[in-house]
């Protein structure tokens, strides 16, 4: 399944998390806790992973296909640097192959 990680630096995190979840959450189902194990938002095209870290925050995106992988990224994305443009919010996406790290997986999903 192709997956996507971006790490975003901000002194703010859980009120991003927050943010973003609470919004996205009105459009789809959202479980868990950004703070704990990652909120999951799950999209028709796939699945969205926001969890919050020292001075970043973490998000993941998962989808059966690239077009749906394409599709979670850019909802996750253009949200967030919305609701972080005053603060000059970026969101870059990188391949986390190799990484393998349990850290970058959703709730219930194998690394």
């Amino acid at each position: 399944m192709p997956r996507r990680v971006a790490r975003v630096q901000t002194v703010t995190p859980e009120r991003y998390a927050r943010q973003l979840v609470s919004h996205l959450g009105r459009r789809v189902p959202v479980s868990g806790d950004a703070a704990t194990d990652g909120a999951r938002l799950t999209f028709d095209v796939g699945v969205g992973l926001v969890r919050t870290g020292q001075d970043e925050l973490l998000l993941v995106a998962d989808a059966p296909t690239n077009a749906g992988l394409a599709v979670v990224q850019d909802v996750l994305s253009r949200h967030l640097v919305r609701f972080g443009e005053r603060h000059g919010l970026t969101v870059t996406w990188s391949d986390p192959a190799g990484a393998g790290s349990a850290a970058d997986s959703p709730p219930g999903a194998s690394a």
